[in-house]
């Protein structure tokens, strides 16, 4: 919905809960099965505090009460990894708990916040943004447990390198696991100029994917987006068939 963004990099980018709730309500309608997104302080930045995370939800709740919400751990908005993991250790006081949240696997801690997140009863989902983060992942005592695994390829890649890195990441995910039945989601996504090819990749592969302002500020055709439905609707449009794969 919105990632590390400042309020100033878009004019539509969803900043207070009411601003996320309204975008919710709209993503959900424009064909988005569940939502990724960042809370923020008073100054637009991230944040991880468990007040600022239940006053989101209780706003999201309330404007699309079926669409599962995920929010993210990353280091950056809370660089030092026992202060982010006591952060996320305290959402445990909430009523409200977000049904997901993603871990970089290539951060300091990640092992812990993941096993932190599955005592609280929130899913987890495993950012892997290279092969180190993958090898991480891989040792990890809770990658069995890991709801979803989120390949994420950076911006500034060409057309032929998305499907490369895609295709090694894909390969490290898919060989991890020898019970089928055990095997989580894969979400495949870019950002920037890497973002529409590497949604199209997830829907010729059969994988969930996703799209929003965190990822891309333009539609397929290099125009501005108008907001995050509208990058719902290309997206849909693009995947030509609204029940292979989920879009985000």
């Amino acid at each position: 919905m919105n990632g590390a963004r400042g309020p100033g990099e878009h004019p539509a980018l969803p900043v207070t809960p009411g601003e996320l709730a309204r975008d919710v309500a709209e993503v959900a309608a424009a064909g988005a099965d569940a939502v990724h997104l960042h809370v923020k302080d008073a100054a637009g930045a991230d944040t991880l505090d468990a007040a600022a995370l239940a006053e989101v939800l209780a706003a999201v709740r309330e404007a699309a009460p079926a669409v599962p919400v995920g929010v993210t751990t990353g280091a950056w908005a809370l660089p030092d990894p026992v202060r982010r993991l006591a952060a996320i250790r305290s959402w445990e006081r909430s009523a409200l708990l977000p049904d997901f949240a993603s871990v970089n696997w290539h951060e300091d801690g990640a092992d812990e916040i993941a096993g932190a997140l599955l005592q609280l009863g929130i899913g987890v989902e495993a950012g892997i943004w290279h092969r180190a983060g993958a090898g991480t992942w891989l040792a990890s005592v809770h990658r069995h447990r890991c709801v979803r695994v989120l390949l994420e390829l950076p911006d500034g890649l060409a057309e032929p390198q998305v499907q490369h890195q895609a295709e090694q990441l894909l390969h490290l995910v898919e060989r991890s696991h020898d019970d089928a039945a055990r095997e989580p989601q894969v979400l495949l996504h870019g950002e920037g100029a890497t973002a529409w090819t590497a949604l199209r990749l997830a829907g010729r592969w059969g994988l969930s994917t996703r799209t929003g302002l965190e990822d891309v500020l333009v539609l397929p055709d290099g125009s501005p987006a108008a907001d995050n439905a509208a990058l719902v609707s290309a997206a849909r449009q693009l995947l030509r068939a609204p029940a292979s794969a989920p879009c985000w």
